[in-house]
């Protein structure tokens, strides 16, 4: 941030009394603007043994398949924003949430967090951000066409919890490196 959004001048990147990080002050006012991570909230729903999975018709990771997430909006809880992305990127009424895992992905500013869900109703045409929504069989899950590694994450843990008969939840970082391990330039072909 160069400019302060409220009145026009300049910000200094600096530690501000009374605190102990570097934050942008407006050299004008004084005012400090945190940053602070963004929430990333998601559903995983099985049906008959297949995991709900949308391709993303949207940059980043066009084409990779997802769980059902999106960014957490100002007024919602986390269940309620995730219910909503699911509705959104799927066309399915998620119900009976129960929390799952909170994955933090510090190096982008990011929390990640899915919870477990039902569906309620018959699915409805999915919306723009996604171009392919599927029920896929857990063992046809094609690990390497996955969008991003706090996905594979999830469904790692969702599946041995289901293998163990529990229901954990799951608190865990994924550094940079985990993020790099991942091609994220490669483009599926299908």
């Amino acid at each position: 941030m160069r400019f302060c959004p409220n009145c026009g001048a300049p910000t200094e990147f600096k530690i501000p009394d009374g605190d102990d990080r570097k934050r942008n002050v407006c050299t004008a006012t004084g005012e400090i603007f945190y940053d602070n991570p963004r929430n990333v909230v998601g559903t995983i729903i099985e049906a008959d043994g297949a995991i709900l999975m949308c391709r993303r018709a949207i940059e980043p990771r066009l084409g990779f398949w997802t769980l059902p997430a999106g960014f957490l909006e100002l007024g919602e809880t986390a269940a309620d924003g995730a219910a909503r992305e699911t509705w959104e990127e799927a066309g399915i009424v998620a119900r009976d949430l129960s929390l799952h895992s909170m994955i933090d992905v510090t190096h982008i500013g990011q929390i990640h967090i899915f919870f477990t869900a039902v569906q309620q109703g018959a699915r409805e045409p999915a919306g723009p951000e996604s171009s392919e929504v599927a029920f896929v069989p857990l063992d046809e899950i094609d690990w390497s066409q996955l969008a991003f590694p706090t996905i594979h994450r999830a469904l790692t843990r969702y599946m041995a919890d289901r293998e163990s008969g529990r229901h954990d939840v799951h608190v865990e970082a994924l550094g940079a490196d985990d993020w790099k391990a991942m091609n994220l330039a490669a483009t599926p072909r299908y």
